[in-house]
């Protein structure tokens, strides 16, 4: 996977709560992530994983509390940073191939050359020989490279990742460690939910436990990776 340059980029999240209705899925969080940081969320479901990745993919607003990126303070403009956003679903239209589906979204986000762009990330995620095929036909694995290609389009410098191994085979989740891996070392920030310890996990730089909406543990703060995760996959 060959990456262009682009400005490192961290994020804050301060004071955030989500409620909906009498539900209160994030309570108080308050995170500060430095720009190269490849961090991993652990917890168990409910816990509020994909309630803060959505956040701060700006797909939903906080409750109370603020969501703010390096290069947008100070004057800036406050949506100059637009994350890469891998959901736990797809999101991929079965009756469009490969190309489409990615020459649509390239379209709607006004992507210089799209057609080399997408012919270039297809290549790179290895669906270059399935470029004109439906998604209809592919495994779970391939729509989940065509995922990670859509979400990598406007090449983000930060990317966040919802559970992205599900459902994958071990042959795909030795092809997504080796992506994230290549994203992480080319300085991306990352943000994954992620269920227990694996191949993905042992790529992150940084793990947080969340509990019930809230902050329960943090390797910045001397909690150790092995005592996250495994207390996430419990």
């Amino acid at each position: 996977m060959t990456l262009p340059a682009f400005s490192p980029v961290g994020l804050r999240l301060e004071n955030i709560d989500k409620r909906y209705g009498g539900l209160l899925a994030l309570r108080g969080v308050s995170i500060a992530i430095a720009a190269g940081e490849c961090v991993v969320f652990a917890g168990r479901n409910g816990s509020g994983k994909t309630t803060l990745l959505r956040i701060a993919a700006r797909l939903v607003r906080p409750s109370r509390g603020t969501l703010s990126f390096s290069g947008e303070a100070n004057g800036g403009d406050k949506n100059a940073v637009r994350p890469g956003f891998v959901a736990h679903a797809t999101m991929v239209y079965d009756e469009l191939t490969a190309q489409e589906n990615l020459l649509l979204f390239a379209r709607l986000q006004e992507i210089p050359r799209p057609e080399t762009r997408v012919d270039t990330l297809l290549q790179e995620v290895g669906l270059a020989d399935r470029s004109v095929s439906l998604v209809r036909t592919f495994s779970r694995g391939m729509r989940q490279r065509v995922a990670i290609a859509r979400a990598l389009l406007h090449e983000p410098a930060v990317l966040l990742l919802d559970e992205p191994a599900t459902g994958l085979d071990p042959q795909g989740v030795a092809w997504l460690a080796d992506a994230i891996r290549r994203l992480r070392d080319s300085g991306r920030t990352i943000l994954m939910s992620l269920h227990g310890e694996s191949e993905i996990s042992s790529l992150g730089t940084r793990a947080i436990r969340l509990d019930a909406g809230s902050v329960a543990a943090d390797t910045r703060t001397g909690a150790t990776f092995r005592s996250i995760l495994t207390f996430a996959d419990a």
